[in-house]
């Protein structure tokens, strides 16, 4: 059997396929979204008239790999990761993910998995390399397999929303850079609250938010879960706001900088390891409309946190796997800057460092000044990752990490609780994190366990495509260029 008939054919799945029908039917829906992610975290996919439902679930859709990579050539007009010879790809749609759109009620979507062609002459049906989220499936089940442990993480997405000009190109922040003023998060109430009230109504348990220090910055958080249902709202969130955006005539900006001089937007990731728990039903996210499968409006609660300190050793050290856990993430941050940090303009963040830029690999309570942290007993806060992240992708690396860790007993060493610039100072070595995309590639690419994350195609098409975006920047005369150098001789 391959992968994709094994997939077809999971236990329960069968059941779930006529409870998305129950749905489509009483819900009055005529299309669905069939919808997976690229290497970059945008959405693609295809739309389909409801009445396909039954046959989409078995048969799945076809689309070409290059879908994968966005359909992006590189600066020398190579199709990025896949050619036109390539095959194409099957999405098979994992109807427990099935929910309604909140701004059209006739419309539903799906996350699906990708796999290969069904006619390849290697491997047919295999599970597709390139998909990103299928592997982050596969990353988290062996992990929890050989450990024993869930990982579960929580975002923490800022993002800006800027006034959109005439000619349709963004211009200023919406409000003011002013941290934490709660007058300028009234002046973006309009948006926010019907940004709040789509994520509810789509499975999102929104529990706070907060005007950010840049213009038009927000940060609206939302519980944390099992990683890769996580990963799925992260990218569920950036479709909301481009929706709201389109009704608010703004632009919502996930550009990690686009201004200098105030802070960046990044996406911290709050990450422990768990053993037990279950699964229960957000039931306060149907007063906001919530229509979709239940398993879209479940949590993952309760059971062994392994983060947790040993209050009998330390009242703020986590126990002994989630320092082992940690020891890994350090040991690879530099690898990891390249999937955290995946753009040119992610290191505009980085060198901006009067803004809390993490660019040192090590760990500390509650300090900001590092790249790792703990924000909270049972809590490590990851930070050196911006609002363009790939959660998928993100995850999977981390896990690769941890498992790292914990197989050889990494010690992080001690927390830092000094400001990690006057440490240095004072003679502290630490590690710096790459600064620039080029450098966090080579990093990449010399770390085997998080190179691992991303199993053949995958990280042959990140790397395609991520040197390609380095290349082509190098090979670009900027603004930054003709006012520096036009007239400076004779």
């Amino acid at each position: 059997m391959s992968d994709l008939e094994a997939h077809v054919e999971a236990k329960g799945r069968a059941d779930r396929v006529k409870e998305v029908r129950k749905l489509i039917d009483g819900l009055k829906i005529e299309y669905i979204y069939y919808q997976f992610i690229s290497v970059t975290g945008r959405i693609v996919g295809k739309g389909v008239p409801a009445d396909h439902w039954e046959s989409m679930a078995q048969k799945g859709f076809q689309l070409v790999y290059g879908a994968t990579a966005n359909l992006f050539t590189d600066r020398h007009g190579e199709y990025i990761g896949y050619g036109p010879e390539a095959s194409e790809l099957v999405g098979i749609p994992d109807p427990e993910t099935f929910v309604q759109l909140p701004w059209d009620k006739r419309v539903g979507s799906v996350y699906v998995t990708c796999f290969r062609n069904r006619e390849e002459n290697e491997n047919p049906g295999g599970h597709l390399t390139s998909d990103c989220r299928g592997n982050l499936r596969i990353l988290h089940e062996a992990f929890q397999k050989k450990n024993g442990m869930q990982l579960r993480s929580g975002a923490e997405p800022e993002m800006m929303w800027l006034k959109r000009r005439e000619d349709g190109k963004p211009g200023d922040g919406f409000s003011k850079p002013f941290c934490y003023h709660i007058d300028q998060f009234e002046s973006l109430r309009p948006v926010f609250m019907k940004v709040i009230r789509y994520a509810r109504a789509m499975g999102l348990d929104m529990i706070q938010g907060d005007h950010e220090d840049a213009p038009g910055q927000l940060e609206l958080n939302y519980t944390f879960d099992d990683c890769l249902r996580t990963a799925d709202r992260l990218a569920t969130y950036r479709q909301i706001c481009a929706q709201v955006a389109r009704e608010e005539n703004l632009i919502a900006c996930f550009m990690s900088k686009p201004f200098m001089g105030v802070s960046a937007s990044g996406c911290h990731h709050n990450l422990s390891l768990w053993k037990g728990g279950e699964e229960k039903f957000k039931e306060s996210l149907q007063r906001d409309g919530a229509t979709g499968m239940p398993q879209a409006f479940a949590y993952w609660q309760g059971g062994e946190n392994f983060f947790m300190p040993d209050t009998s050793v330390d009242q703020h050290k986590p126990g002994p796997v989630g320092l082992k856990a940690i020891g890994g993430v350090v040991e690879h941050l530099p690898a990891l800057t390249a999937i955290g940090c995946s753009t040119v303009n992610s290191y505009r963040r980085l060198w901006d460092t009067g803004f809390w830029a993490p660019v040192y690999a090590d760990w500390g309570y509650q300090n900001r000044t590092c790249g790792l942290r703990v924000s909270a007993p049972g809590r490590f806060e990851y930070r050196a990752v911006d609002s363009m992240v790939n959660p998928y992708l993100m995850a999977g690396a981390v896990l690769q990490a941890f498992d790292d860790g914990i197989a050889r007993n990494m010690d992080p060493g001690e927390p830092e609780n000094r400001n990690i610039y006057e440490a240095i100072e004072k003679g502290k070595k630490v590690r710096k994190l790459p600064l620039s995309l080029g450098e966090a590639l080579e990093r990449l690419e010399e770390d085997k366990v998080i190179a691992a994350s991303m199993p053949d195609d995958m990280l042959r098409v990140f790397l395609h495509y991520k040197r390609d975006e380095w290349e082509r920047f190098m090979g670009t005369v900027t603004e930054w260029d003709l006012e520096t150098y036009w007239d400076c001789l004779p």
